[in-house]
């Protein structure tokens, strides 16, 4: 098996997200070890998303809200998302997923289905992100939400399942939960769809 060892570690910032400068080493695939290296890790924690759907109206939940990340995209940046919220110690993914829900759109989930965990950039981030299906009754979840103190301004869109297809197809989707998660469900909308019917 390979390995990998920190020679040192130096907290550069440590505000919302913890930035550190680490140095290591660590095997090669054609033998030996490589020269001691500086990397810069992004500490963020681990998120959680949920899709909501309602298998009765063929609806999905989605939000859209502000990103600073996007702030250079020709489109602006408030992106179309699926619900998400970053784990507390303790706390169980399916515990944040159903949270972020009611936080982030008003809504309730249940029948969490799992979709994937995956690093969001491992190149530089510590982030791993849970993506859940969540079972929903669409019918009255609307408007604006989110948390004052957490500065969050969230809309809450309820779309058809084609219409979010649409969106994915065309590009206003265009952040890696979202378009993760949607791909699954597009996979396995027909077979979630009649189990929950």
């Amino acid at each position: 098996m390979m390995k990998w060892s920190i020679i040192r570690k130096k907290i550069l910032y440590q505000g919302f997200f913890k930035l550190s400068a680490i140095e290591l080493q660590h095997d090669l695939f054609n033998g030996g070890r490589s020269p001691v290296i500086t990397r810069e890790l992004l500490d963020k924690g681990n998120a959680v998303a949920v899709l909501p759907y309602d298998p009765v109206r063929d609806e999905v939940v989605l939000v859209e809200q502000f990103r600073i990340g996007a702030g250079d995209d020709k489109s602006g940046p408030w992106l179309m998302e699926t619900i998400a919220g970053y784990q507390e110690a303790g706390e169980s993914a399916q515990t944040v997923a159903i949270r972020e829900a009611g936080e982030e759109a008003g809504c309730k989930v249940s029948d969490l289905q799992p979709m994937c965990k995956y690093y969001s950039s491992p190149g530089g981030e510590s982030e791993q992100i849970q993506i859940f299906l969540g079972r929903t009754d669409s019918l009255n979840v609307q408007g604006i939400h989110g948390l004052d103190e957490e500065g969050e301004d969230i809309k809450v869109h309820v779309v058809g399942s084609q219409q979010a297809f649409d969106w994915l197809d065309n590009g206003r989707i265009n952040s890696a939960a979202p378009i993760i998660a949607l791909q699954w469900f597009r996979l396995n909308r027909a077979r979630i769809r009649n189990e929950w019917l």
